[in-house]
């Protein structure tokens, strides 16, 4: 008697745990479901606050005196407000970690004027393009090697620094420019050039002349900007938001607004304007992100 009821105590048990575990599975299955549940407007209108991730690369999203600012950032706040999210925050990001930063959900975008490529549309979903953009070379002074773009770099043997994961380093990569030099910001970048740790820095002309052009006492040159031409195509990039693939949703409502602005030549000018960037820098109505993603 004592071994039945002992047996069916522990069958009891066994009932009770088996009850335990399939509760903690539904459970672990719904905290699994609410983590995959996408970002939405309406959950960014009920917070009042969109956070994103920023690179500190001048003039897009950078900090200063202590502030958040820079032409993407302003673009967001008026891009956001317009649609119900009155608040932005940021979180300072090395350049090669925000998408994978994103994609851990992190911050809901990324405002770093990030250039569409191939690879990165494997990785996240980007805006409409909303920047064009050019490449230059930070140099000393007087551009002892007389660089002029990626080509004479490459034949001059100069010592190149670019930021980890910036598309200047991909550009490197893409003509075999082994004297490399990965760095993490733009600020890592100008300091190489101008302590001689490297030769050139290769960025975005606006980012350059912007640095050079705010930054007392640098001594340094930035070149003319050029179109970089990769196995003999010119290279047009454009930088663009970042979203998760996931938050599609939240993508198309932000393009619908930015939209606006982009064939606004007056309001896109309002609102970047002040940070060094001109009617220029639109990128053309027929430039896309479906081109770009293919690698048109």
């Amino acid at each position: 008697m004592k071994y039945r009821r002992n047996h069916r105590h522990l069958m009891r048990k066994g009932a009770a745990l088996l009850a335990s575990v399939a509760i903690a599975a539904t459970a672990l299955t719904a905290c699994t479901k609410t983590d995959e549940e996408a970002t939405t407007l309406e959950s960014l209108r009920e917070k009042g606050t969109v956070t994103v991730a920023y690179a500190n690369e001048a003039p897009y999203s950078f900090e200063k005196d202590g502030q958040l600012t820079g032409g993407t950032i302003a673009l967001h706040r008026e891009v956001f407000k317009r649609l119900g999210v009155p608040n932005l925050e940021g979180v300072k990001t090395d350049w090669g970690g925000l998408i994978p930063g994103l994609n851990a959900k992190r911050y809901d975008l990324v405002s770093a004027g990030m250039s569409i490529t191939p690879e990165r549309c494997g990785q996240a979903a980007f805006s409409v393009p909303e920047i064009n953009y050019t490449t230059a070379l930070m140099v000393k002074p007087g551009n002892p090697m007389n660089l002029s773009d990626m080509d004479t770099v490459k034949a001059s043997g100069a010592k190149m620094a670019a930021m980890t994961g910036a598309i200047e380093a991909d550009y490197a990569d893409e003509l075999n420019i082994s004297n490399l030099m990965l760095v993490k910001d733009q600020q890592s970048g100008i300091d190489a050039v101008n302590s001689g740790r490297a030769d050139v820095f290769a960025l975005t002309a606006v980012s350059l002349k912007y640095a050079k052009d705010n930054t007392p006492g640098l001594n340094v040159e930035v070149t003319k900007p050029f179109i970089a031409v990769i196995d003999g195509k010119e290279q047009n990039p454009a930088g663009a938001t970042v979203f998760r693939k996931a938050d599609t949703s939240l993508r198309d409502a932000y393009n619908e607004e930015v939209k606006k602005i982009l064939s606004d030549p007056a309001e896109y000018m309002r609102i970047l304007g002040p940070f060094g960037f001109t009617e220029e820098n639109i990128p053309a109505a027929d430039l896309t992100t479906e081109k770009l993603c293919s690698g048109e």
